[in-house]
């Protein structure tokens, strides 16, 4: 009787902390996302209504912004991933959209997924997307090229804070990375 109880208790530690591995990555993301933390963009505009009208009004009276794109991808990912445009100049509360282009340059189709973030780190709270290209995997077949979209706006509560004063240059960057999945078709942790 002790040695099945052992062995069950054993059991369960070793698949509690399975799960907790392969959950540990998207629930970081989702927190960072949440919270701004690791310069992760935050997806549910501030306010917690969900509403993006309400936040997309230009400050008239503020500095433009200027909003530099970086682009890279892994190393075993044979895409040529860049930005159209070097910068946009924006104010916050001024929606913009901004384009990258993604090559296959592999022989076979491919599917990636891509992460994010902003520098400087202390404006990611206020770096908001409306849609972006990120939020989905992308698959390009072998010798394909797409346009991939970002539409973002920077919050207006950003011309408010203090502590933005200094912060004219924001940089929005996005690594690509292969997908990887698991025999039962579930997407894999991104692990480098």
């Amino acid at each position: 009787m002790y040695n099945g109880a052992f062995s069950y208790y054993a059991a369960s530690i070793i698949l509690g902390t399975t799960a907790l591995a392969y959950g540990s990555v998207p629930m970081y993301k989702m927190i960072c996302q949440q919270t701004g933390w690791g310069g992760q963009p935050i997806l549910t505009h501030r306010g917690g209504d969900g509403d993006t009208s309400s936040r997309v009004m230009p400050v008239t009276d503020s500095r433009r912004l200027r909003i530099t794109f970086n682009g890279s991808v892994s190393d075993v990912l044979p895409w040529k991933f860049v930005p159209q445009q070097r910068e946009v100049r924006v104010l916050p509360g001024e929606t913009a959209l901004a384009f990258y282009t993604a090559t296959n340059t592999g022989p076979a189709d491919i599917i990636g997924v891509a992460t994010y973030s902003v520098t400087p780190g202390q404006v990611a709270p206020y770096f908001s997307k409306i849609q972006c290209f990120c939020f989905e995997e992308q698959k390009l077949n072998a010798g394909e090229s797409v346009d991939m979209p970002v539409f973002f706006f920077i919050d207006p509560d950003f011309a408010k804070d203090p502590t933005m004063k200094g912060i004219d240059t924001i940089t929005l960057s996005y690594t690509f990375f292969k997908a990887r999945y698991d025999d039962n078709g579930v997407l894999k942790p991104i692990v480098s």
